[in-house]
């Protein structure tokens, strides 16, 4: 997919060197261009497999190789991939953003893939879900998303204070609807984490599937990476395999999870089921070197592990 307004290569402008990586790929097979002042969106083209995802350039810039997080995954799988940058904290609401995918489901870019799969945690999960109406029968793999930040809606989650000034009224804004044209949504959250579990409850839909990852609140794409089982799910869901039995036994690696089981313990805790406690550092002491559990064990029974 070539642009005539794709970033220029002169020696009169020079791109930033985090930018060089994706441009060096797109002067191949692929795509780097500029959506007005606060957007990128990189495009590297493969087989007809498509994986659209959408990052933080900071966070990019961060990185050791300046590509994009799944980069690596779609280029040892053959996917192509679409990543769309953004300065800020933008939400992707811009209406240059807008444009560029008007242009690919008015071209039927979209469209000429095998399959799609969207993916994204957060605000990310929020973007993948409303710009997914562009490409029917998609299948979306979401974080934790955040269906809108519109106060009318979404008015009792205090997070992104300044994103909450964002217009999140007209255009691929409220993203539950956005995704009604997916084949199907997997919606990963920690249903004891509050907001999330309200976000997730605005998703309802036929179409959405919602798959529980508890103790894990605010950290949960972090203990999907940690456990890594992230790569795992949008394989699955490429391949169309995804499941919710799927993703039980992936999830089961939770049980030697070092984020998990001290969440957890410190659920158990705070809770005073001191019983609970006992039963959770004896399972974690049988299995693993996990100091703190043994010492925690060790207070409570006077046991040694």
């Amino acid at each position: 997919m070539q642009h005539t307004d794709s970033f220029p290569m002169t020696s009169e402008v020079q791109p930033p060197d985090w930018q060089r990586p994706m441009l060096e790929i797109a002067e191949g097979d692929g795509d780097f261009l500029p959506l007005g002042d606060k957007h990128f969106a990189f495009f590297a083209e493969e087989r007809p497999q498509l994986l659209v995802t959408f990052e933080d350039a900071a966070t990019l810039r961060d990185r050791e190789d300046h590509l994009p997080e799944h980069f690596g995954l779609a280029q040892n799988r053959g996917w192509s991939m679409l990543t769309i940058l953004a300065e800020g904290e933008t939400w992707w609401r811009d209406p240059a953003v807008f444009r560029y995918f008007d242009r690919l489901a008015d071209d039927g870019f979209l469209e000429d893939f095998d399959r799609v799969v969207f993916y994204g945690a957060g605000a990310a999960g929020y973007a993948a879900a409303a710009y997914s109406i562009t490409a029917p029968q998609a299948e979306l793999v979401l974080v934790a998303p955040r269906a809108t930040l519109d106060p009318s809606l979404a008015g009792w989650d205090e997070r992104h204070r300044i994103a909450r000034r964002i217009n999140f009224r007209g255009r691929y804004g409220y993203a539950p609807d956005m995704t009604e044209s997916a084949s199907k949504v997997w919606l990963i959250h920690d249903p004891l984490h509050q907001p999330d579990a309200m976000h997730a409850a605005l998703f309802q839909r036929p179409w959405v599937h919602p798959l529980h990852a508890r103790y894990t609140g605010e950290g949960t794409e972090d203990t999907l990476r940690e456990m890594k089982v992230l790569d795992r799910i949008l394989e699955a869901a490429m391949e169309g395999k995804m499941s919710a039995e799927r993703f039980s036994w992936l999830w089961r690696g939770r049980r030697s999870n070092s984020s998990y089981l001290r969440a957890i313990l410190a659920a158990a805790r705070l809770s005073g089921h001191t019983e609970r406690e006992v039963k959770i550092c004896r399972s974690v002491t049988s299995r693993l070197n996990a100091p703190r559990f043994a010492r925690r064990l060790e207070e409570l029974t006077g046991e040694k592990a």
